[in-house]
């Protein structure tokens, strides 16, 4: 039995780990530089999801929780028009802990899209319709905002983009992020 909640303070190191789950490891790394490993990444994910104004600050945070009050899944979202305003803590944490320079980052979304951002469950928590029930609380986000959400997924994760449509959302254009080719795909407002 898992309960759905708004994330809290004390969960951003497991928001941390569910945000690098759903990046990879391979796009954790190549963000985190060379000389750097994993590790310093989720430091710098970490601060940011404990934040209060950051893309993945637990205040856009959707958490499952299991009986035992661990958090299973997290699926992080927000208005795509604010996203510059919220990747100012990302730009300036990458450039402090990692000596990267990501001011010319690509944009992800954009004004007029409720973007999810990251979605992951727990390993073992998967195979239960948690993936389903954060996507279900983020859609129920972007629809009181009165956006339709949209999200980009790895061309190469079918299974992914099969959830996806089975929630209403449909291919919009191609992408790439984080050197990997992408689809956008958006749910329209109902």
């Amino acid at each position: 039995m898992t309960t759905i909640t708004q994330a809290r303070r004390e969960h951003a190191d497991a928001i941390a780990q569910l945000v690098m789950t759903a990046m990879s490891d391979e796009c954790c790394l190549n963000l985190a530089g060379e000389g750097h490993t994993l590790h310093d990444f989720y430091v710098l994910i970490s601060r940011l999801a404990a934040a209060e104004v950051s893309q993945y600050s637990y205040h856009n945070a959707i958490v499952t929780l299991d009986a035992d009050g661990k958090v299973c899944g997290a699926v992080v979202s927000y208005d795509g028009g604010r996203l510059h305003e919220l990747r100012d803590a990302f730009i300036k944490g990458a450039a402090e802990l990692l000596g990267r320079d990501f001011t010319d980052m690509d944009d992800e979304t954009s004004v007029g899209e409720w973007y999810i951002d990251s979605l992951a469950v727990r390993a073992d928590q998967r195979g239960k319709g948690i993936a389903h029930k954060l996507l279900n609380a983020a859609i129920d986000r972007a629809t009181e905002a009165e956006l339709p959400a949209a999200l980009l997924v790895d061309k190469g994760n079918p299974a992914a983009e099969r959830l996806y449509r089975s929630l209403g959302f449909e291919y919009a254009d191609d992408a790439v992020w984080g050197g990997h080719a992408m689809r956008h795909l958006v749910r329209p407002l109902r």
